[in-house]
């Protein structure tokens, strides 16, 4: 067939094309959108399936997680990550600084194959600040003789490379100037070590000209160029240096020992704190207040700023603040009868207040207060901050009548003839007796040779500075804690002071909610608690095993710390180290306050100065040096709640500087998982507040605002304290000497040299 020929329909075709009629156009309708529905429906399920898919999908992968997470902390357990290591997600930049700041070992790794001990958080300390042990020929200290003279240009330098450092830009500008003037400057020649890996670290760095190179266990991590910090860890307190830095060419470094970064901060906060003081002290309102609660009002004050001409008051508004000037002037102006503007009648200077009737109660203020230059400074506090942390007027009324009566009651019992005094560790319980009967006992043991009359059954804990056994009289099955110190370790760490102190303390101490001490020994090596043993394990192990505990067992849990921690700030004793590590379970399942290494009496209103603590659970103003007191044992608490809910802290990593730095940020941005619930999540975000005076537990009321709280709603206090209920983590002892609550701990296979300085000759 040619191209353009057409085919001819057969007849047959064309009559039976022409007989077939379309159907209505309303039918074609409907069969369309009964399809788009049917498609619909088929799409809606589709999606709905989709939906739960990825659901699950996200709850596996949670899964996942978890367990990849317990894998990898297994792992670290038995050394096998430390052989085998993932490649740092960090930027080499940043993996190099923080290699240098990791800070000493995180737990002793020893057979740990055979008891799966996983890596418990450790404590660290800076020297005591009264430095009564080792400084005895210390000159006082001068800034005037610190200072270094600079060109701007080095001091730029210098202030840049603090301002690009994650931790140390988080200082006041005047500690930053501070720092600046007083590091002075070290020459380092080619191929000289500047760092040396596992040595102590005390000393911040700043390059200011040169190359260096940071090495780790002799592979080469990278280098750094002129205008970095690095070794900031150090000015926190004693640690071990993680890598070696070298010079590779002729460098100049500027330095800052941890002495002077120390009593830069010191300085800072105590020149302020009584400055305030200075200030209240002069307010007729509050000048006949005790110390303690003047020291509570310089806590609540803020400063405002104004420039020249902006109305701090202004007449007939209603006002509930109080103020005092800290820098600067201003100018009282009021209405008066013929003049058609305010008429200055006064001006007011720095120490002189206004506003002090607002904290009695609600003021219409009379006069105009308007600054009269520019960076006028205030303190301020406001009547709802002022009755919070200290009390109402009226309260403060009935409280100075109480405290004057107590002052004249003191008086005459100083004057009185002294009664005969009895022991603190006597109490009326049923437990008294006996123990009255075992310390008689032990009392007439040698002082210096504890295993005469003590036999070692086991091991029940171990870390840097020694061991912690399970021990009993050898002519009875009574059995003890012997916590061994290790005398070389406490002289090298300068913790003799911290030492004592918590040998005093728990001589003192009286609560069932705190381990009890019977008696200290000591020989060359070793000073020794004899402490009450606590059978049913560690809190943290059993965390450990569980993963996390429900709310029930968390809230029997902080319900004893809460009843340990009202006992101590009552008598004016700050904790500073509260974790599942030093929580003590004893045979009824009650929690019991362990290790009292960092604890410190600092007494009613005053503040402490000592870096220590344990990174995830140090406050805020522990890291910065601002000086801290039962505030920092309220925001633990907080760390604690968080830890005991989910099986981890909110702040936590390999570096310590990188955890201080999570820690200043604060947890009030912080997503926290679902498994924590409103309450509890309110009562963590109350107790980890970055302003101190504003934690719950450290207000007028202490403690019972924490009891109050909505999460121990019908919690029963009274049962609690008289060990009535019934413990969530009780487990059934075979008697005194069984210890299978605990990990197994290899022998000690290395003994420690002597120490016979005479630091402990009173222990």
């Amino acid at each position: 067939m040619g191209n353009g020929a057409i085919k001819t329909p057969h007849l047959e075709e064309s009559c039976l094309a022409s007989g077939i009629k379309e159907p209505p156009a309303w039918e074609v309708i409907e069969a369309l959108k009964a399809k788009i529905a049917r498609l619909e429906e088929e799409l809606r399920k589709r999606s709905e399936e989709l939906k739960t898919r990825e659901e699950r999908l996200r709850t596996l992968e949670k899964e996942l997680q978890a367990k990849v997470s317990q894998i990898d902390k297994l792992q670290d357990a038995i050394g096998y990550n430390s052989l085998v290591k993932s490649p740092p997600l960090v930027s080499p930049s940043e993996r190099l600084l923080s290699v240098i700041n990791e800070g000493p070992t995180r737990f002793h790794r020893v057979a740990v194959e055979v008891h799966r001990r996983l890596r418990a958080k450790e404590g660290v300390s800076a020297e005591p600040t009264s430095r009564h042990f080792y400084n005895h020929n210390l000159q006082h200290f001068s800034f005037e003789r610190a200072r270094v003279r600079k060109d701007s240009s080095t001091k730029w330098l210098i202030n840049d490379a603090i301002m690009s450092n994650d931790f140390l830009k988080k200082l006041e500008p005047q500690q930053m100037r501070e720092m600046v003037d007083c590091m002075y400057e070290k020459t380092y020649k080619e191929g000289q070590l500047v760092i040396q890996e596992g040595e102590p670290g005390n000393y911040l760095y700043v390059l200011a000209d040169g190359l260096l190179e940071v090495m780790q266990n002799s592979k080469l991590l990278g280098r750094m160029r002129p205008g970095t910090a690095f070794g900031e860890l150090a000015i926190l307190y004693n640690c071990k240096r993680t890598a070696t830095v070298t010079a590779v060419s002729q460098s100049q470094i500027w330095v800052l020992d941890r002495q002077m970064f120390q009593n830069i901060m010191m300085r800072t906060a105590q020149a302020r704190q009584e400055e305030y003081f200075s200030f209240l002290c002069s307010v007729s309102l509050l000048k006949d207040l005790p110390e303690e609660k003047l020291a509570k009002i310089v806590d609540c004050l803020e400063v405002d700023y104004y420039d020249e001409g902006d109305y701090v008051i202004r007449e007939g508004e209603e006002g509930n603040t109080f103020f005092i000037i800290a820098k600067g002037a201003v100018s009282v102006t009021q209405t008066m009868e013929g003049c058609s503007e305010p008429q200055e009648i006064k001006t007011l200077g720095v120490g002189e207040y206004f506003g002090e009737k607002a904290l009695i109660s609600e003021d219409v203020r009379s006069a105009n207060i308007i600054a009269k230059e520019n960076d006028t400074q205030c303190l301020v506090i406001d009547r709802d901050i002022f009755n919070q942390m200290v009390g109402t007027y009226e309260e403060l009324q009935v409280y100075l009548e109480d405290y004057v009566e107590q002052l004249s009651r003191s008086d005459e019992k100083r004057n009185a003839v002294c009664p005969r005094p009895h022991s603190p560790l006597i109490d009326s319980s049923p437990e008294a007796s006996e123990f009255i009967r075992v310390r008689e006992k032990i009392a007439h043991f040698s002082a210096t040779s504890p295993f005469r009359h003590l036999q070692i059954i086991t091991t029940l804990g171990m870390g840097g500075f020694g061991r912690v056994e399970l021990v009993k009289l050898k002519d009875e099955d009574t059995t003890f804690a012997l916590k061994c110190i290790k005398k070389k370790h406490v002289v090298d760490t300068r913790q003799q002071e911290h030492i004592y102190s918590e040998k005093n303390i728990l001589q003192q101490t009286n609560s069932q909610f705190i381990v009890r001490l019977f008696r200290t020994f000591r020989d060359n090596k070793y000073v020794y608690m004899l402490l009450e043993a606590c059978l049913g394990g560690e809190l943290w192990s059993i965390l450990r095993d569980m993963c996390f505990f429900e709310e029930p067992t968390a809230r029997f849990c902080i319900g004893c710390v809460l009843e340990a921690f009202d006992y101590l700030h009552g008598r004016g004793i700050v904790y500073r180290d509260l974790k599942p590590e030093n929580l003590l379970l004893d045979d009824h399942g009650y929690v019991k306050m362990a290790d009292f290494g960092f604890a410190k009496k600092i007494g009613l209103g005053k503040k402490t100065w000592t870096f220590c603590g344990t990174p995830e659970y140090v406050a805020p103003e522990i890291i910065m040096n601002k000086g801290h007191d039962f505030g920092a044992d309220c925001w633990s608490l907080g760390i604690l709640i968080f830890e005991l809910l989910t099986g981890s802290p909110p702040f936590s990593g390999s570096d310590p500087i990188k955890i201080y730095t999570m820690v200043l940020h604060g947890i009030e941005k912080m997503d926290f998982p679902k498994r924590i619930g409103k309450r509890p999540e309110d009562l963590t975000r109350r107790l980890c507040k970055l302003n101190p005076a504003e934690r719950l537990g450290n207000k007028k009321n202490g403690i019972n605002d924490i009891k109050k709280h909505k999460w121990f709603q019908g919690f029963n206090w009274e049962g609690l304290r008289r060990r009535k209920l019934s413990s969530p983590l009780k487990r059934e002892l075979k008697g005194p000497m069984d210890y299978s609550n605990f990990d197994i701990f290899p022998p000690e296979l290395e003994e420690p040299p002597d120490e016979l300085s005479g630091w402990d000759k009173d222990f």
